[in-house]
C-alpha cells in the first residue's frame, strides 16, 4: 500500500485499527462523548507525526490527490474502495465497488481451512492437491489465498454477480494464479443452475462466506455499506440462512465421500444450522466443529459428509 494510503488509513479507520472490530465496522454504533475522550483529531494526529516524518513539500498533484481521497471518505466511501486495493493474508487485492470487501474474520476462516488440509492425508486432486469449490467469491480473497498457500490445489469459484466474477478474474491474473482457478458466473439459489457444477465433481472442500445477515438487521448497517457495497452479498433472508441452506443442500452432490464444508456465519447460526441438519438426515451431513472468531463469537462451521 502506498505511503499516502497508509497515512489516510491511520487517520480514517478509527482508533482500534483494522482488526479491532467485528460487527462494529458493519453496524452503526452511537458512542457517548466520554467514550471518545482522549482520541486524537486528524490535525492532532498530523502534529504528532511531524517529528518522525520527513520534511518535504507536496507537489500540486499530491495535494490534489490527498484532497480527493479525503473528499471520498467524507462521503462515507469505505477506505478499501478509496485506496483501490486491500491486503488479505499478505495478498494485495484490487477493490472496486460494489464488490463485497473481505472482513478480517474471513482471514480466520482461511486459516482454519489450511489447518484442516494440513492435518489430512494428501488429497487426490488432479494436481495432487485438494479441489476446492468456493461459493460467492467476491473479490477472490478466499480462493486466491487458498491457492497461494496450497501450491497443488485447484479452485472452482462461483458468484452470481458479474462484477465479482470480473474482479476475481482480475485479481487472479494480478497474482499469477489464473491457471489454477476456474471462475464461473452462477447463482446457487436458482433452480437447476447448480447442475453446471456436476462435471467438476467430486470436490474435496466447499468453502463459503455466504450472505448471512438477518434481514431485520440490514437496516443497522453502516452508511459505508448501504451506499457502496452490494447488499445482496450480505442479506441472508429472514434468519440469515437462505444461501446457507442452498449450499448445504447442494454440497452432498458435489463433495467426495468424506468431503467438508467450511462456512463463515452469524453467531446465532451454529444452533440453527445444527437443528436444520438434524431435520435433513437425507443429506448425510454433520456439524462436526464450531470455531470462534478473534472476538470470541462462534463464527465458523465445519460440516462433514458421512457415508450414505
Amino acid at each position: 500500500m502506498k505511503l499516502w494510503g497508509r497515512i489516510l488509513w491511520s487517520l480514517l479507520s478509527g482508533p482500534r485499527g483494522r482488526r479491532g472490530v467485528s460487527q462494529g465496522w458493519a453496524f452503526n454504533s452511537q458512542k457517548s462523548h466520554s467514550c471518545l475522550a482522549g482520541l486524537l483529531s486528524a490535525t492532532e494526529m498530523f502534529q504528532s507525526l511531524r517529528p518522525v516524518l520527513r520534511t518535504k513539500l507536496l507537489t500540486p498533484q499530491q495535494r490534489e490527490s490527498i484532497q480527493e481521497l479525503c473528499s471520498h471518505r467524507l462521503q462515507r466511501m469505505p477506505v478499501q474502495y478509496i485506496l483501490g486495493e486491500w491486503d488479505f493474508r499478505g495478498l494485495s487485492l484490487k477493490m472496486v465497488p460494489p464488490v463485497f470487501i473481505p472482513r478480517p474474520e474471513t482471514e480466520e476462516l482461511v486459516e482454519w481451512v489450511l489447518e484442516e488440509v494440513a492435518q489430512r492425508a494428501p488429497a487426490v486432486g488432479p494436481q495432487g492437491g485438494p479441489l476446492i469449490l468456493e461459493v460467492g467469491c467476491g473479490s477472490g480473497a478466499i480462493a486466491l489465498s487458498l491457492l497461494s498457500q496450497l501450491p497443488k490445489s485447484q479452485v472452482i469459484a462461483v458468484d452470481k454477480a458479474e462484477a465479482a466474477v470480473s474482479l476475481t478474474r482480475e485479481n487472479a491474473q494480478r497474482l499469477q494464479l489464473q491457471d489454477r482457478i476456474q471462475i464461473i458466473p452462477l447463482d446457487v439459489t436458482s433452480e437447476g443452475h447448480w447442475t453446471h457444477l456436476l462435471p467438476c465433481a467430486p470436490v474435496d472442500l466447499v468453502v463459503s462466506n455466504p450472505p448471512y445477515v438477518f434481514h431485520k438487521d440490514m437496516e443497522q448497517l453502516a452508511p459505508e455499506i448501504c451506499s457502496y457495497e452490494d447488499l445482496a452479498a450480505l442479506d441472508g433472508g429472514e434468519e440469515g440462512m437462505d444461501v446457507i441452506t442452498h449450499i448445504l443442500t447442494l454440497a452432498p452432490q458435489l463433495l467426495n465421500a468424506s468431503g467438508s464444508i467450511f462456512l463463515e456465519v452469524d453467531p446465532r447460526h451454529p444452533e440453527l444450522v445444527s437443528s436444520w441438519l438434524q431435520s435433513r438426515p437425507d443429506l448425510y451431513l454433520s456439524l462436526v466443529a464450531v470455531r470462534k472468531d478473534f472476538c470470541g463469537r462462534p463464527r465458523f462451521l465445519h460440516v462433514q459428509k458421512s457415508a450414505s
